[in-house]
Parts: structure tokens; C-alpha cells; sequence
């Protein structure tokens, strides 16, 4: 019997400008402003993510709603690989 892992995201802090690199990233430009303005994201009382931003949600706590509402896969929810700076 082999042991399953279970895998939570979660990171202490997301600033404004990494959300909206995460937002573009993941849905691309055209899609990323319209998700923002306009899906309703039931995990943060009924809001659209622009509005939860601008209640003062944290941006960390946005991104996870939208990568639940949207099924976004584990390794993608903290962004694209980048290679290391030498």
C-alpha cells in the first residue's frame, strides 16, 4: 500500500502585481481583464475579483478562488517556471 499525498496550496503572500502576472499568465490577456471584471467568484461572498480586491480581500486569498472556480492545476497556481538568474 503505498501513501497518497494530498496537496494544499496556499503561500503567505501574494502581491498585487504577481496576481495580475498570475491572472494573465494563466487565462491570457483578453480573458484575464474580463474573468477579473466580470465572474463571480461564490467563494468570496458573491463578488467579481476586482470587486474582492477592491474590499480589501488579500490577493492571495482571490487567486485561490479563481483557481478553484477554475480547476487551475496545482503546479500552475504559483505561475510559469522561470529559469534561475546565475
Amino acid at each position: 500500500m503505498t501513501a497518497r499525498l494530498h496537496w494544499t496550496w496556499h503561500t503567505h503572500r501574494v502581491r498585487h502585481s504577481d496576481f495580475a502576472t498570475l491572472v494573465r499568465e494563466e487565462f491570457g490577456d483578453g480573458h484575464a481583464a474580463t474573468l477579473l471584471r466580470s465572474h463571480v467568484l461564490n467563494a468570496l461572498g458573491g463578488r467579481t475579483a476586482e470587486a474582492a480586491l477592491a474590499d480589501g480581500i488579500q490577493p492571495r486569498v482571490v487567486w485561490s478562488a479563481i483557481c478553484d472556480d477554475f480547476d487551475v492545476p496545482v503546479e500552475r497556481r504559483f505561475g510559469r517556471d522561470r529559469p534561475r538568474r546565475r
